[in-house]
């Protein structure tokens, strides 16, 4: 299979998908290509390098023609559905069913594209199952696939459950491709239901987060119960590891609060504070024992849940996308994901101001706080967490501190108009840890 070069450049840059577009593409080329049917050799999948101006590349999977997305998808599943493995000039292309999925047993007929996805492709068929393609690709597996399947083969009911996927074995590079599951109809998404309801029915999604608490800490408590798997056994970190953390994090305090400016009122309760911050974060060396270190969520918030059927689901387990792959599956402390949708309950407060023009009740981030983190403790396995209570809330600040550093250079250089929802975390946590010294 052939392409001309610039015709593979403008063809992938035009993309909503394509991830570089502040930079300048030097050169193209098809690294390998499968054809899914030998009686329609139009369809075919093709694995594309783009070198960059600046030296760097990446590998991005194309749908031949990409105009016919709708029927490669379905070609796509039904490989997935006869367990194919395909030759390519230079590797393998493996499709694979998860046994006893029932949705691969069933005809495909309406679909439609999940339209808001930017990195990747979503197909949904039926509203019954959705495939998803991954379209840049970095070698090795994919956490979204080995999460998924994790937690489908252990019996975790509180995801889309995994019904197949296909990757590439082969010259360029080892990778997973893509991922088949079951698409969650009628489900009502967590951050959009969460701003809904503090604008109707502020009590009604409190209710809501006991509940969410106790899913969280029953994932978290299912991702450590394999101790003969090495990628999922628990791990009980070094004095040296917990001091790498907080390492890494200290250069980005210094460089977001060296331009924090207290003529500027919305970062005036912080600015000048940074040596705090990093301090703050340092306690985490010193924390002692930390808990067990596991394989966790991480990229957890509202925005990742949905509420379907009365109850939770958890969703996207790829991990924060600004990570490289092996980051993205290392181990860490749980604490970190439930600092994570702590944050998102401080941002739904706020943003229900700035979005609904509605002001929350007075409290309801700590009720929130509150309901979530009773239902956790309740259900996680407590042997993920320190020891003792104010070991679990020092190192739960530490995380939450290190959120709120990111949020602040997040918004200092996407939305002005929201820095104070993670001034304002930074300050609360400098001033509660000042009062707990």
């Amino acid at each position: 299979m052939s392409f001309d070069e610039q015709s593979l450049i403008d063809g992938i840059v035009q993309q909503r998908w394509y991830g570089g577009k502040s930079r300048d593409v030097s050169h193209a080329q098809v690294l390998d290509s499968v054809v899914l049917r030998a009686a329609d050799p139009q369809f075919a999948l093709a694995l594309a390098e783009l070198r960059y101006d600046t030296g760097a590349h990446d590998i991005y999977q194309l749908l031949v023609p990409e105009e016919e997305t709708f029927g490669l998808a379905r070609e796509l599943v039904s490989a997935m559905r006869s367990g194919l493995t395909l030759q390519g000039s230079d590797g393998i292309v493996e499709f694979r069913p998860v046994p006893g999925f029932a949705g691969l047993g069933r005809e495909l007929n309406d679909a439609r594209d999940v339209g808001a996805e930017q990195s990747n492709t979503s197909v949904v068929f039926d509203d019954e199952l959705v495939l998803k393609v991954f379209r840049r690709l970095e070698p090795g597996l994919n956490p979204e696939l080995e999460m998924l399947r994790f937690l489908t083969e252990h019996g975790f009911p509180n995801i889309a459950a995994l019904g197949g996927w296909y990757a590439y074995a082969g010259g360029p590079l080892s990778a997973t491709l893509g991922i088949l599951q079951e698409y969650v109809r009628g489900g009502l998404d967590g951050w959009e239901l969460a701003l809904d309801e503090l604008a109707e029915e502020p009590e009604r999604f409190l209710s809501r987060l006991g509940r969410l608490g106790e899913v969280t800490g029953e994932m978290h408590t299912v991702l450590a119960s394999e101790p003969n798997d090495p990628a999922f056994c628990p791990e009980s970190p070094s004095v040296e590891a917990l001091g790498l953390l907080t390492a890494t994090v200290d250069e980005e305090i210094a460089r977001v609060f060296v331009s924090l400016s207290d003529d500027e009122e919305a970062v005036s309760p912080i600015a000048g504070r940074g040596e705090e911050v990093r301090d703050q974060l340092r306690q985490l060396s010193h924390a002692g024992a930390a808990g067990q270190f596991i394989r966790t969520h991480g990229d957890y918030h509202l925005g990742q849940t949905m509420w379907a059927d009365d109850d939770w689901v958890i969703l996207d387990f790829e991990g924060e996308p600004a990570r490289s792959l092996p980051e993205r599956r290392r181990k860490r402390s749980a604490l970190r994901d439930v600092a994570g949708m702590l944050r998102s309950f401080a941002y739904a407060a706020s943003a229900v101001s700035l979005l609904r023009d509605v002001e929350p009740p007075d409290g309801w981030e700590e009720q929130a706080r509150a309901r979530f983190l009773e239902g956790y403790f309740e259900t996680a396995d407590p042997a993920l967490l320190p020891a003792g209570s104010a070991a679990t809330d020092r190192l739960l600040s530490v995380f939450e501190l290190e959120k709120a550093v990111y949020e602040l250079q997040y918004e200092l250089d996407n939305r002005p108009d929201w820095v104070g929802i993670p001034v304002r975390g930074i300050h609360r946590l400098i001033e509660e840890t000042s009062t707990r010294a």
